[in-house]
């Protein structure tokens, strides 16, 4: 896919990478790859070099929502046609990224998201199932994004992606919420660029622990209801 990049916003991943850039060569072979380092103190950024990689490196933890803007700066600034996002713990398919930025590259959409609960291309509901807690926060968000959006968005805080030219500049500016995902949607939105939602496969992270675990992640429910509710006086600030 030339002038295609994928990004891979990173902290901390030294264990997990290899595996996550050695299945995107196989996949998407044509593509380059950035990995955005935010502060790792681990081995991110050597690994991803050795690799054949490139790095950008932030210089301190700033944190996944400065890490999903400058990926996305640094593929407009570089002048690519197509983007895709994948997180780098192992969760995202490369061959469903593939999907998703085919998908783009036709014409039938400026944005593409893999979700873990829309169903279809034989993708049946249930086939993820959260726990009870997030299940609560999902419902929750499910029912806003509605509400905001006009249109059901099954999984909002997908941070698998692909995005086309006119997409990179919308999602590029930095993010006011701590739900980058959500406030991504608005924008797009806003800007009246064409979002689909797509099927896709995800696993588990392949090692460590996420951080959106009990208390972190009734805040993150309670942060992104927050986006929703006062996106635009968020905008009006910038």
């Amino acid at each position: 896919m030339p002038g295609t990049v994928v990004v891979i916003p990173a902290f901390n991943e030294e264990a997990n990478l290899p595996a996550v850039l050695g299945e995107l060569r196989r996949e998407l072979p044509e593509a380059d790859v950035l990995v955005i380092d935010d502060g790792s103190t681990d081995g991110t950024a050597r690994v991803a070099a050795e690799a054949g990689a490139g790095v950008v490196s932030l210089g301190a933890n700033l944190g996944l929502r400065i890490g999903i803007a400058a990926g996305y700066r640094e593929a407009h600034e570089r002048g690519y046609d197509l983007c895709g996002r994948v997180d780098a713990d192992g969760q995202h398919p490369a061959a469903e990224l593939a999907r998703l930025l085919a998908l783009v590259r036709s014409g039938a959409c400026d944005v593409a998201i893999g979700s873990r609960f829309a169903v279809g291309e034989g993708l049946e509901a249930g086939r993820y199932v959260p726990s009870r807690a997030r299940r609560l926060g999902i419902g929750i968000l499910r029912r806003a994004m509605r509400v905001r959006l006009g249109r059901p968005f099954r999984d909002p805080g997908s941070g698998m992606a692909a995005v086309n030219a006119a997409a990179m500049p919308v999602l590029a500016e930095p993010y006011r919420s701590g739900a980058p995902e959500v406030e991504a949607l608005l924008r797009l939105h806003r800007a009246g660029l064409r979002v689909e939602e797509v099927p896709v496969e995800m696993r588990e992270r392949a090692s460590g622990l996420s951080r959106l675990r009990g208390a972190r992640a009734v805040k993150l429910v309670l942060t992104v209801t927050g986006t929703l509710l006062f996106f635009r006086w968020m905008s009006r600030r910038g």
